[in-house]
């Protein structure tokens, strides 16, 4: 099979991941509801690389936009433009592209890297991931609900640090194992 079609049916995949993430909703008060999404966005950039992983992103964003009840149950163009997670949606774009391109530049699958090598800097990258979901998602919130950063914190970011840790926790092993067996 080559290689661009592999990405390009893997990017399907993982956008139907990351969309089948949004059916486990937890809400909060907040307004931010826990969601498996965020954690499968990254894994698409983190496996699939920044090219197919921001695809794969990118329908999922496109697929919800249009109509399909994706965005944590809930569908519209409008969700990416006035709801106070539009912020993490994004960030779920730009963590794919960052953290692919991160492991892409220091995990170069034409060389020989140890085990603890890729471990690290894979955790590096579904750090950074995560960094830049939240980031984003403060943005968005802020500018939707005109709160201040520090009034947004406890809301965006708090009540997601324990679920986030195990994300990240179960993303590095998850990463490791196939990003090599996908080898786009």
């Amino acid at each position: 099979m080559n290689s661009k079609f592999k990405g390009l049916v893997l990017s399907a995949l993982f956008a139907a991941l990351i969309s089948a993430g949004s059916f486990l909703i937890i809400p909060l008060p907040g307004g931010i509801p826990i969601v498996l999404q965020d954690m499968m966005s990254m894994l698409s950039g983190l496996i699939l690389g920044p090219v197919y992983g921001a695809i794969a992103v990118a329908v999922f964003l496109l697929l919800g936009s249009m109509g399909l009840p994706v965005f944590s149950g809930k569908a519209g163009f409008h969700i990416l433009t006035s709801h106070p997670t539009c912020g993490f949606l994004y960030g779920y774009f730009l963590a794919a592209l960052v953290s692919g391109l991160f492991l892409h530049i220091l995990l170069n699958k034409n060389k020989e890297h140890s085990n603890l090598k890729q471990y690290i800097l894979i955790s590096i990258a579904a750090l950074i991931a995560t960094i830049i979901c939240f980031t984003m998602g403060i943005i968005g919130f802020t500018h939707i609900t005109h709160k201040t950063v520090a009034e947004s914190i406890p809301l965006v970011v708090l009540p997601f640090i324990p679920g986030n840790t195990i994300k990240l926790i179960l993303m590095v092993p998850l990463t490791k194992k196939f990003r090599k067996t996908v080898q786009l």
